[in-house]
């Protein structure tokens, strides 16, 4: 039968020789779920919890801030005890939450890896992790921020946040105008992934 549309662009498949990081990764997990440390379903819900995790609920930290000055002051004096309050688990990362104002905008990076608050914001996109991001962003700014379609005034101040392996930084974007009738779950629908990373504004 004639196909009425293009073929799925070929894709290779990834089944080269394991890494020894992946060698290393599934002795450990066996040896713990013979051990009786830990079971196989367990291991899954981990990694399934891991997959669901996204910027909505960022998104969700973002809108409480805007709508409650208390729990604001909270997230801006302890990032990790105020996401808890949510009901989301930091672990022992610090958070640390930056707000934008009509002076300042922040921008984060990780300029060795990839570190991300990922509890908050799911995976990092790729361009998070590249060289030319990482590098770039700490050097020249406004240009990468321009990349990104950010045109930010002369006289407003740039900050670039470096994270690190146990601290972890979450931009509170500024409030889009005209938003103050809207309820916590429609302001939480105006929040994006990169305005949280600080690359956008809202």
């Amino acid at each position: 039968m004639p196909h009425d549309h293009a073929p799925h662009p070929y894709r290779p498949d990834q089944d080269g020789p394991l890494t020894e990081a992946q060698v290393t990764e599934i002795a450990i997990r066996e040896l713990l779920i013979e051990k009786g440390i830990t079971t196989a379903s367990e291991v899954t819900a981990e990694v399934e919890a891991m997959d669901a995790r996204s910027p909505a609920q960022g998104a969700r930290v973002i809108a409480r801030a805007w709508t409650d000055a208390d729990f604001k002051a909270r997230l801006l004096a302890d990032g990790t005890a105020a996401c808890e309050e949510l009901g989301i688990e930091m672990g022992t990362l610090k958070l640390v939450a930056l707000e934008n104002t009509e002076t300042t905008h922040n921008v984060i990076v990780c300029t060795l890896c990839s570190c991300y608050p990922r509890n908050l914001l799911g995976l990092p996109p790729d361009w998070y992790k590249s060289r030319a991001y990482r590098s770039r962003t700490v050097k020249e700014p406004r240009a990468v921020l321009r990349e990104f379609g950010t045109r930010l005034p002369d006289k407003m101040a740039v900050r670039v946040h470096d994270s690190t392996a146990d601290m972890r930084y979450l931009v509170i974007p500024s409030r889009p105008e005209g938003s103050d009738t809207l309820t916590e779950d429609a302001l939480a629908a105006l929040v994006t992934r990169d305005g949280m990373i600080g690359v956008t504004q809202l």
